[in-house]
């Protein structure tokens, strides 16, 4: 999806649920656990892992539940 930062490796479905729920950028994502992360269709353990190597590589973290 071409309105996100997200890596393709995402695949297209999550991308593309985050978006529906207003999470199109990394930052947007701090705001966030990984608990309603996981509650959005289309996002799973793999997309949480590609997820947090981004944060990560930002210098940024999901919120703790």
């Amino acid at each position: 999806m071409d309105d996100t930062e997200f890596p393709r490796s995402l695949g297209k479905v999550a991308p593309r649920e985050l978006a529906v729920n207003g999470i199109t950028r990394y930052e947007h994502l701090i705001e966030r656990t990984e608990r309603e992360l996981l509650d959005i269709h289309g996002v799973g353990p793999k997309a949480i892992r590609i997820l947090r190597e981004g944060l990560t590589a930002r210098g940024l973290s999901l919120r703790d539940d």
